[in-house]
């Protein structure tokens, strides 16, 4: 644990769920699609006694998922059937995700920059610079096809030391990037976005998506990749007084996201088609387990699952 001594979840304004705390997800009805992808419609607590937890990604030759519990700055991991650390201290990760080796691909907002983590918790720095400046604090990211790593890089982890250490912006800008690992290099991808969040791109890989959580900004963009660049941005929506933070896709193209006290799925029309209420205030979401279908949800102190009759996209087949 960290040696700071930090307030429960709902007792610190630090915390992204504090301004929450009082805000329910209005009723959506459920398309008959939706339904059918649900076993049940409660989810179930894992594991509580994080502060903010974050990034869980599923390693299936480990049949492990790893998740991150930011302002305690250590990553935890759910192996057969218990909660155990994975890694502490963290260097307050945020977003994981895996290669097609089955890596663990972490942002660090400690260390501003991303990391790789094999099976032996031997750690090795990808990129932490951009033109020779430090990243803000990467903070989502998938892995492409390619083997390229897109990661979105806001600056939440530097404005205090609740989720990092507290820093200037050296760049100017908040960039959503393209990492090669083979030619070690780095590339804007998009630079007009306030606070660029969760990212995710679809299975066939012809949509981009990028969540904005700015100031007065709290929506859920797609591009349509033409060429490997994302080009025509699409609103999907507006989720004031809420915000989309980390998402997911499945099979079929549906985007599932974190919507405030609930999970939200939008189809690859940009139409939304359920929701699946939340106890508490939802950070992200991984597609896990052997057949993939088992939903993780990390919202704010727990880990939760459901089982699904959909599974999730699964890059590293």
């Amino acid at each position: 644990m960290s040696e700071k001594k930090l307030l429960p979840a709902d007792l610190d304004p630090r915390n992204p769920s504090f301004a929450y705390k009082n805000k329910y997800n209005e009723h959506v009805e459920n398309t008959d699609q939706f339904n059918n992808y649900l076993k049940s419609t409660e989810v179930k607590k894992v594991f509580s006694g994080m502060l903010w937890g974050e990034g869980p990604a599923y390693i299936p030759h480990l049949d492990t998922l790893v998740f991150s519990d930011i302002p305690n700055n250590r990553m935890l991991k759910l192996a057969n059937g218990s909660v155990t650390e994975y890694k502490n201290p963290s260097n307050y990760c945020n977003g994981n995700t895996i290669d097609k080796e089955e890596n663990v691909i972490s942002c660090s907002h400690g260390g501003r920059c991303i990391y790789k983590t094999n099976d032996n918790l031997e750690v090795e720095v990808l990129v932490d610079s951009y033109n020779g400046k430090k990243l803000n604090s990467p903070n989502d990211l998938f892995v492409k096809s390619d083997d390229t790593i897109w990661f979105t890089d806001p600056p939440y982890g530097i404005l205090s030391d609740y989720e990092g250490y507290t820093g200037e912006q050296e760049y100017g800008g908040c960039n959503v990037f393209s990492f090669d690992p083979k030619l070690n290099t780095l590339k804007v991808i998009i630079d007009d976005l306030d606070r660029p969040n969760g990212i995710a791109i679809s299975p066939d890989e012809k949509k981009l998506y990028v969540a904005d959580t700015g100031e007065n900004i709290k929506h859920l963009y797609a591009y349509d990749m033409v060429d490997g660049i994302p080009m025509n941005r699409k609103l999907v929506y507006d989720f004031k007084p809420f915000f989309s933070d980390g998402f997911r896709c499945d099979k079929d193209g549906n985007v599932w996201t974190s919507a405030g006290k609930a999970i939200k799925c939008f189809n690859p029309q940009n139409e939304l088609i359920g929701q699946l209420i939340v106890p508490e205030l939802v950070s992200n979401l991984e597609f896990g387990g052997l057949e993939g279908n088992i939903l993780y949800i990390t919202a704010t102190t727990s880990l939760y699952s459901i089982e699904l009759n959909q599974q999730g996209a699964r890059f590293y087949e």
